[in-house]
Protein backbone atom coordinates (compact mmCIF):
# COMPACT_ATOMS: atom_id res chain seq x y z
CA UNK A 1 0.00 0.00 0.00
CA UNK A 2 1.19 3.45 -0.38
CA UNK A 3 2.83 5.76 2.31
CA UNK A 4 4.14 9.00 3.26
CA UNK A 5 8.14 7.65 2.83
CA UNK A 6 8.23 9.65 -0.49
CA UNK A 7 6.86 12.94 0.67
CA UNK A 8 9.20 12.81 3.86
CA UNK A 9 12.09 12.95 1.95
CA UNK A 10 11.24 16.20 0.92
CA UNK A 11 9.74 18.36 3.64
CA UNK A 12 9.77 21.02 4.78
CA UNK A 13 7.35 22.65 2.81
CA UNK A 14 4.58 21.45 0.82
CA UNK A 15 5.02 18.39 -1.36
CA UNK A 16 2.65 17.78 -4.17
CA UNK A 17 1.23 14.18 -5.81
CA UNK A 18 0.53 14.71 -9.09
CA UNK A 19 -0.90 11.58 -11.86
CA UNK A 20 -3.01 11.85 -15.27
CA UNK A 21 -5.96 9.50 -16.72
CA UNK A 22 -6.39 9.44 -19.83
CA UNK A 23 -3.32 8.64 -22.32
CA UNK A 24 -4.30 5.04 -23.99
CA UNK A 25 -8.21 6.09 -24.75
CA UNK A 26 -9.05 6.90 -28.21
CA UNK A 27 -11.41 9.94 -27.79
CA UNK A 28 -11.74 12.38 -24.93
CA UNK A 29 -9.09 14.70 -22.91
CA UNK A 30 -6.40 13.93 -20.76
CA UNK A 31 -6.62 14.74 -17.42
CA UNK A 32 -4.36 15.51 -14.68
CA UNK A 33 -4.91 15.79 -10.56
CA UNK A 34 -2.46 17.70 -8.07
CA UNK A 35 -2.97 16.96 -4.17
CA UNK A 36 -1.02 18.26 -1.54
CA UNK A 37 -2.57 16.05 1.99
CA UNK A 38 -2.49 16.69 5.23
CA UNK A 39 -0.10 14.06 6.90
CA UNK A 40 -2.51 13.82 9.78
CA UNK A 41 -5.65 13.92 8.19
CA UNK A 42 -5.32 11.72 5.37
CA UNK A 43 -8.25 9.46 3.97
CA UNK A 44 -8.17 5.49 4.64
CA UNK A 45 -7.57 3.67 1.71
CA UNK A 46 -6.24 5.82 -0.83
CA UNK A 47 -4.31 3.77 -3.38
CA UNK A 48 -3.97 3.34 -6.88
CA UNK A 49 -7.44 4.50 -8.74
CA UNK A 50 -7.16 0.78 -10.68
CA UNK A 51 -6.87 -0.87 -7.73
CA UNK A 52 -10.41 0.34 -6.55
CA UNK A 53 -13.83 -0.22 -7.63
CA UNK A 54 -16.02 2.81 -8.83
CA UNK A 55 -17.85 3.12 -5.34
CA UNK A 56 -14.96 3.29 -3.15
CA UNK A 57 -13.16 6.16 -5.79
CA UNK A 58 -16.17 7.99 -5.30
CA UNK A 59 -16.61 8.24 -1.91
CA UNK A 60 -12.58 8.57 -1.13
CA UNK A 61 -12.82 11.24 -4.14
CA UNK A 62 -15.05 13.33 -2.00
CA UNK A 63 -13.07 12.62 1.28
CA UNK A 64 -9.62 13.80 -1.01
CA UNK A 65 -11.17 16.87 -1.79
CA UNK A 66 -12.78 18.07 1.96
CA UNK A 67 -9.60 17.15 3.50
CA UNK A 68 -6.76 17.10 1.41
CA UNK A 69 -4.67 21.04 1.86
CA UNK A 70 -5.72 21.50 -1.71
CA UNK A 71 -6.38 20.21 -4.92
CA UNK A 72 -6.20 20.65 -8.47
CA UNK A 73 -7.10 19.22 -11.96
CA UNK A 74 -6.15 20.01 -15.12
CA UNK A 75 -7.02 19.21 -19.28
CA UNK A 76 -5.39 19.16 -22.28
CA UNK A 77 -7.44 18.38 -25.18
CA UNK A 78 -8.38 16.65 -28.09
CA UNK A 79 -6.92 19.28 -30.09
CA UNK A 80 -3.91 19.59 -27.94
CA UNK A 81 -3.34 15.62 -28.20
CA UNK A 82 -3.75 15.87 -31.98
CA UNK A 83 -1.44 19.44 -32.20
CA UNK A 84 1.57 17.96 -29.57
CA UNK A 85 1.08 14.54 -29.10
CA UNK A 86 -0.26 12.64 -25.84
CA UNK A 87 3.06 12.61 -24.22
CA UNK A 88 3.34 16.20 -24.42
CA UNK A 89 0.01 17.08 -23.84
CA UNK A 90 -0.46 14.86 -20.51
CA UNK A 91 2.59 17.49 -19.29
CA UNK A 92 0.56 20.45 -20.25
CA UNK A 93 -2.60 18.51 -18.07
CA UNK A 94 0.01 17.88 -15.02
CA UNK A 95 1.59 21.61 -15.58
CA UNK A 96 -2.12 22.94 -15.19
CA UNK A 97 -3.20 20.70 -12.48
CA UNK A 98 -0.29 22.23 -10.64
CA UNK A 99 -0.80 25.48 -11.41
CA UNK A 100 -4.53 25.14 -10.22
CA UNK A 101 -3.20 24.23 -6.45
CA UNK A 102 -3.14 28.02 -5.64
CA UNK A 103 -0.23 27.30 -3.37
CA UNK A 104 3.41 27.52 -4.12
CA UNK A 105 4.90 24.21 -3.56
CA UNK A 106 8.96 22.52 -2.65
CA UNK A 107 8.45 19.70 -4.16
CA UNK A 108 6.25 17.50 -6.92
CA UNK A 109 5.88 13.76 -7.40
CA UNK A 110 4.82 12.35 -10.06
CA UNK A 111 3.20 9.18 -11.30
CA UNK A 112 5.77 7.41 -14.26
CA UNK A 113 9.34 8.03 -15.66
CA UNK A 114 9.29 11.07 -16.31
CA UNK A 115 8.34 15.23 -15.29
CA UNK A 116 7.30 17.63 -17.25
CA UNK A 117 10.04 20.27 -18.04
CA UNK A 118 8.63 22.93 -15.28
CA UNK A 119 9.82 25.29 -12.43
CA UNK A 120 9.39 23.09 -9.45
CA UNK A 121 11.48 20.50 -8.53
CA UNK A 122 10.04 17.30 -8.75
CA UNK A 123 10.68 13.62 -8.66
CA UNK A 124 9.26 10.90 -10.95
CA UNK A 125 8.11 7.26 -9.58
CA UNK A 126 7.66 4.23 -11.61
CA UNK A 127 3.90 3.04 -10.08
CA UNK A 128 4.03 5.97 -8.21
CA UNK A 129 0.42 5.78 -7.62
CA UNK A 130 0.69 2.51 -5.58
CA UNK A 131 3.68 3.69 -3.24
CA UNK A 132 2.76 7.45 -2.84
CA UNK A 133 -0.32 8.55 -0.77
CA UNK A 134 -0.17 11.81 -2.61
CA UNK A 135 -0.15 10.34 -6.00
CA UNK A 136 -2.49 7.67 -5.43
CA UNK A 137 -5.18 10.63 -4.59
CA UNK A 138 -4.15 12.79 -7.44
CA UNK A 139 -4.86 9.29 -9.47
CA UNK A 140 -7.98 9.27 -7.69
CA UNK A 141 -9.32 12.68 -8.40
CA UNK A 142 -7.78 12.52 -12.01
CA UNK A 143 -10.00 9.08 -13.16
CA UNK A 144 -12.99 10.55 -11.45
CA UNK A 145 -12.75 13.60 -13.16
CA UNK A 146 -12.30 12.00 -16.72
CA UNK A 147 -14.89 9.27 -16.33
CA UNK A 148 -17.38 11.96 -15.61
CA UNK A 149 -16.48 13.85 -18.81
CA UNK A 150 -16.63 10.62 -20.48
CA UNK A 151 -20.28 9.56 -19.74
CA UNK A 152 -21.22 12.79 -20.09
CA UNK A 153 -20.23 12.94 -23.66
CA UNK A 154 -21.90 9.84 -24.31
CA UNK A 155 -24.77 11.36 -23.62
CA UNK A 156 -24.04 13.57 -27.28
CA UNK A 157 -22.25 10.21 -29.20
CA UNK A 158 -24.42 7.32 -27.64
CA UNK A 159 -23.29 5.00 -30.30
CA UNK A 160 -19.41 4.17 -28.98
CA UNK A 161 -19.90 3.26 -25.52
CA UNK A 162 -18.17 6.08 -23.65
CA UNK A 163 -20.26 5.19 -20.21
CA UNK A 164 -18.44 1.97 -20.13
CA UNK A 165 -15.05 1.81 -21.94
CA UNK A 166 -14.50 5.73 -21.27
CA UNK A 167 -12.82 6.03 -24.71
CA UNK A 168 -10.90 2.92 -24.34
CA UNK A 169 -10.83 0.97 -27.92
CA UNK A 170 -13.69 -1.96 -27.00
CA UNK A 171 -15.48 -4.09 -29.46
CA UNK A 172 -17.99 -1.81 -29.24
CA UNK A 173 -16.33 1.25 -29.24
CA UNK A 174 -14.35 0.20 -32.50
CA UNK A 175 -17.39 -1.28 -33.84
CA UNK A 176 -19.12 1.98 -33.74
CA UNK A 177 -15.77 3.78 -35.13
CA UNK A 178 -15.97 1.37 -37.93
CA UNK A 179 -20.06 2.25 -38.94
CA UNK A 180 -20.33 5.83 -38.06
CA UNK A 181 -16.83 7.36 -38.47
CA UNK A 182 -14.92 9.70 -35.72
CA UNK A 183 -16.62 12.07 -33.33
CA UNK A 184 -15.13 15.56 -32.96
CA UNK A 185 -14.22 13.67 -29.58
CA UNK A 186 -11.82 11.12 -31.18
CA UNK A 187 -8.08 11.73 -31.24
CA UNK A 188 -7.11 11.90 -35.48
CA UNK A 189 -3.46 11.35 -34.32
CA UNK A 190 -3.83 7.84 -33.13
CA UNK A 191 -3.64 5.17 -35.57
CA UNK A 192 -7.11 3.04 -35.15
CA UNK A 193 -8.60 6.78 -36.00
CA UNK A 194 -6.33 8.43 -38.42
CA UNK A 195 -6.54 4.69 -40.58
CA UNK A 196 -9.99 4.80 -40.39
CA UNK A 197 -10.54 8.34 -41.69
CA UNK A 198 -8.24 7.27 -44.36
CA UNK A 199 -10.87 4.68 -45.75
Amino acid sequence: MPDFSHEALHHPGLVAGVDEAGRGPLAGPVVAAAVILRAHDCPDGLNDSKQLSAKKRAMLEGEIKARALCWGVGIATVEEIDEINILWATMLAMTRAVEALGQDVAHILVDGNRCPNWRWASTAIVEGDAKCLSIAAASILAKEERDRMMIAAAADYPDYGWETNKGYGSAKHMAALREHGPTPLHRRSFAPVAQLILL
